[in-house]
This record gives C-alpha cells, structure tokens and sequence, in this order.
C-alpha cells in the first residue's frame, strides 16, 4: 500500500494494491499496519456509511463539532468523485489550506480525514458510490457545515459541471463566516489521543500484500 501526506496536517492517502484475474479483482481499502505506520494509531471504527450519487452531487463541507469529533476514512466503491478536504481547525500550521484527491474504481484510492477537517466530494459520474469508515455515531445536533464554492477557502471544482447541492449545503456559512460564528474547531482539542497502536493484525498473505 503506497502512503501520501496530504496538504493538511494529520490528512493522508492511501492507494492499495488492486489484484485481478480473470474472476475479477480484490483490493484492502483499510490495512492496519500501513494505517498505524502513517498516523501512529489504529483507526476506531464506529459505523460505516454508504452513499450512492449522480453526476454533479456535491456534497460537503461538513464536519462535526470538537468535542467529540469524528475522523474518516473514505474511498470509492464505484464511479468517480472528487474527494476534497479543508483544514477550519482554529490554531493549525495549515488552517485554511486544503487538498483534493480523485478517488475512483480504478485506483480505489482512500483518504484519512483526522478530527477538525470539513469533508467534501463532487460525482464525477452517474451512480458514484462512496464508502466511509467513520469514529463516531451520527448526531444530527452535532453536524456543521460550510459552503463548498466559498471563493475564500478557493476549491478547484471543475467547471464544466453542473453542481446538485442540498438545501443545507446551499445555505451553509463560509469559513469566515463560521469562525466569526464560533462554529470551527480548536486545533489543539483534534490532536489524536486515540488507542495505543500495539501490534498490527496482518492480513492474509496469500490474497494481500502491502508495499510502501
């Protein structure tokens, strides 16, 4: 599994090897020791979550307040989107600075999301399926959003889509607007202080091999 640093503190990329023959293909989206060598602990999984999207679907940026925060690992199952994330955490060595990450069927790309970044992703395709691993249980009281298309925070969607967004998102504040509002969270209470890493559960080498 080949590992990258994203643009903002604490986010990475993971691309797995993908296996094929003639039956198909197998991938690992999530592999513990790779995870636990990049961010230093084991990812606690809460829920899992599935969304289904036509072409032009945005949504995000969304994030949920600190405490108790969520993290997320998220990849695409089916489709195309791009995945983007922005880091509104108060105090942060790259606040305000984002990346963006195309996460496919093809690659099978995954993104790690720590605590205290807004998450979005646009469909590229009809029938765009995401999947997400996620810390924490929904609460709808818990939930915020921002403007995905603030000029200030600057994403590069691209243009020549026609956006779908949800009456939420529409209505969503812009960064600055949310931090005016007291909404963003502080950097120093997203640092991690998840489970010691211990050691890794290795997978099945007969079906999964990693490589740095």
């Amino acid at each position: 599994m080949r590992t990258r640093k994203l643009a903002v503190v604490g986010g990475f990329e993971f691309t797995p090897d993908v296996h094929s023959d003639h039956r198909g293909l197998f991938f690992s989206p999530l592999q513990d020791e790779a995870f636990v060598a990049a961010v230093g602990h084991r990812f606690p999984v809460a829920q899992t979550n599935h969304s289904k999207s036509a072409r032009g679907v945005l949504r995000g940026l969304h994030f949920t307040a600190t405490p108790p925060g969520q993290t997320k690992y998220v990849y695409c199952a089916r489709g195309k989107a791009l995945d983007a994330v922005v880091d509104i955490r108060v105090g942060s060595p790259t606040f305000g600075r984002w990346d963006m990450v195309t996460l496919d069927s093809e690659s099978f790309r995954a993104v790690y999301i720590p605590d205290g970044l807004a998450h979005a992703f646009l469909a590229l395709e009809d029938d765009t399926v995401m999947s997400y691993l996620v810390s924490s249980a929904y609460q709808a009281e818990l939930e915020h959003a921002i403007d995905p298309l603030d000029p200030e925070v600057g994403l590069p969607w691209p243009r020549d889509v026609e956006f779908r967004l949800s009456t939420r998102d529409t209505i969503a504040p812009r960064l600055a607007e949310a931090e005016a509002q007291g909404l963003l969270p502080k950097y120093a209470d997203c640092l991690p202080a998840g489970p010691p890493a211990g050691p890794a559960v290795h997978p099945d080498q007969s079906e999964v091999r990693s490589r740095d």
